[in-house]
């Protein structure tokens, strides 16, 4: 079926019905240096997250970093859907802390790119999903903030960071509890096993978002925008397991399907001018104004959108 659904021009529904194209999906990218090519600077992405778009029905764009505002938004601006995966740690500056000792290492690049992208699909009203480091950036470009490092910052949580090579990335760490009336509870039900791989989680809900599932030990594990009709974002890697659990393949199916559909026509009236008046007052230290929530040269971008 999913070599059917790569070679097609439309993308059949769950239900049976048939949608008019394939969605343009925007997949930012990461950065590093070359080894293999002395030291050449690449754009870099897993490609289980690509691919698996692609099984789903989507046809996947990686967007590159080091891009102005201008060719952002560009690049948006024929978007269907966006897809935010899996990375490094988020630079505090993005949500007004300082360094934490114990965060990772940070791409300040990439978290302007993703920020950006991200608070602009959503005043967009458009299809977003968000993966472990994904479902942070939601959170931080909505105006919340995050724990730098829970086991530190909250010892009285348990274990999240079953990291390789010690843990196999598709290793069943725990079952999440997850709210019935959900977009997420349509594709897992109540309660599904994850696999966890993050030390960094969501400590101040960002606006507009809702926490719709949560791990045993009480922190978010989910969160969706309920105003708009998809945006998703979880802690966990749902790509990894897509392969021998089908709910977690669905994961990827639904957000594809509400990106082929015709999500334009069922944005809020008013959603953009109530989405970023929402922000407004939101104090944010960033590195640069490019990232500050209600800066010159977002308003103007916006308006462009």
């Amino acid at each position: 079926m999913d070599t059917e659904i790569r070679n097609q021009d439309t993308l059949p529904t769950p239900e049976g019905t048939e949608l008019p194209k394939r969605p343009l999906i925007g997949v930012p990218t990461g950065r590093e240096r070359s080894q293999r090519f002395f030291g050449l600077p690449m754009y870099i992405m897993n490609q289980t997250y690509v691919r698996e778009l692609e099984k789903r029905g989507a046809l996947p764009v990686l967007i590159p970093l080091n891009m102005s505002e201008a060719t952002l938004a560009g690049i948006l601006s024929t978007l269907d859907g966006l897809f935010l995966p899996g990375g490094e740690d988020i630079d505090p500056a993005n949500y007004g802390e300082e360094r934490h000792p114990q965060l990772g290492p940070v791409d300040k690049e990439r978290d302007r790119t993703e920020l950006f992208l991200t608070r602009h699909a959503i005043a967009k009203g458009m299809p977003v999903f968000g993966v472990c480091r994904g479902v942070q950036v939601m959170n931080v470009a909505c105006g919340g903030a995050l724990y730098q490092d829970i086991h530190s910052q909250r010892p009285d949580l348990d274990k999240h960071d079953y990291y390789p090579p010690k843990f196999e990335r598709f290793q069943i760490t725990q079952d999440i509890a997850i709210e019935p009336d959900s977009r997420l509870a349509q594709a897992l039900g109540n309660t599904h096993p994850i696999n966890s791989m993050h030390h960094q989680g969501v400590k101040k809900l960002g606006e507009c978002l809702r926490i719709v599932a949560t791990a045993p030990d009480g922190l978010p594990e989910a969160l969706e925008c309920p105003t708009l009709p998809y945006v998703l974002g979880v802690q966990w890697h749902p790509e990894e397991l897509a392969k021998t659990d089908q709910h977690s393949a669905d994961l990827f199916s639904r957000f594809v399907t509400a990106a082929a559909g015709s999500w334009r026509a069922e944005v809020p009236d008013g959603w953009r001018e109530r989405f970023w008046a929402g922000l407004a007052n939101i104090v944010v230290l960033a590195p640069s104004t490019d990232n500050n929530i209600g800066s010159s040269s977002d308003k103007a971008t916006v308006a462009q959108l």
